[in-house]
């Protein structure tokens, strides 16, 4: 074999080792991160910082993978980057805006997979920060919380039902922009509709009126025809006679001139 196809070869290799060892870790974090797990743990930061490495390497190699394979890598590791980050926020409220805006992977990791698990873990994170939300508006805190001075207690719950108040007029403001866009739309919608009616239905006048002006042209165009097929047959029967009575005029002639001058001898 020659030393290029050899390269080659082991550049392959090493693209598809670096991509399935991808693969695992990106398997094990999704595992971690749907578990529950210690404030202080670790190892899901050190790992997903690993992935980063991993997916920047396998983005450089030569036969690297199909650009939607690497969107779908980087759309996981890129939430789970984004969800350590959340779970970093002090406010129930700002991880459940955080978790929010999060985009979880389209695909299954593994072949056992039936749900993408970054979709599962997605949905388990939004059901917990909206539990805490509501354990704080209504008070069921830990038992550990519940030492604290009553008038600290009575700030940090006024502070959250501010907080979930103001994410519930962000959400009824959006709606209504929403709704007011979804509204100026149907307004274009229907002028633009009333515009090419009006359009269509002048188009129709003309079209109709050219066609009314043909049919006249054409009735004017027949009756001018007959009576010029006419004047040709009456000019051509009073020819006709002239031509007659001057051929008669002209046999009557030569027999009165016969009579008249003899023949001579």
């Amino acid at each position: 074999m020659a030393p290029g196809a050899e390269a080659s070869s082991g550049a392959s290799m090493a693209a598809t080792r670096l991509e399935l060892n991808l693969m695992r870790l990106l398997s094990r974090c999704e595992a971690l991160a749907a578990e529950r797990r210690d404030p202080e743990e670790w190892r899901l930061e050190k790992y997903v910082a690993a992935l980063e490495d991993m997916l920047r390497e396998l983005k450089k190699q030569a036969s690297k993978p199909a650009p939607e394979l690497l969107n779908e890598y980087t759309r996981k590791v890129d939430f789970l980057k984004g969800l350590l980050e959340a779970e970093k926020l002090s406010s129930s409220t700002e991880k459940a805006l955080a978790n929010q805006l999060l985009a979880p992977g389209r695909t299954p990791t593994t072949a056992k997979e039936r749900i993408p698990a970054t979709k599962t873990v997605h949905l388990q994170t939004k059901a917990r920060c909206t539990g805490q939300m509501r354990s704080e508006l209504l008070g069921t805190v830990r038992p550990e919380l519940n030492i604290r001075k009553r008038k600290g207690f009575t700030s940090d719950e006024k502070q959250s039902a501010v907080e979930l108040d103001a994410v519930l007029q962000h959400h009824q403001d959006m709606q209504e922009k929403l709704a007011e866009e979804m509204l100026s739309l149907a307004r274009s919608l229907k002028n633009n509709t009333l515009a090419a009616q009006n359009v269509i239905k002048q188009d129709n006048q003309t079209l109709t009126h050219s066609l009314r002006m043909a049919d006249q042209n054409f009735e004017k165009l027949k009756d001018e025809s007959d009576r010029l097929e006419q004047h040709a047959k009456k000019s051509v029967n009073w020819l006709l006679w002239i031509m007659l009575i001057v051929v008669c005029f002209i046999f009557i002639s030569m027999i009165l001139f016969i009579r008249i001058f003899p023949k001579l001898k």
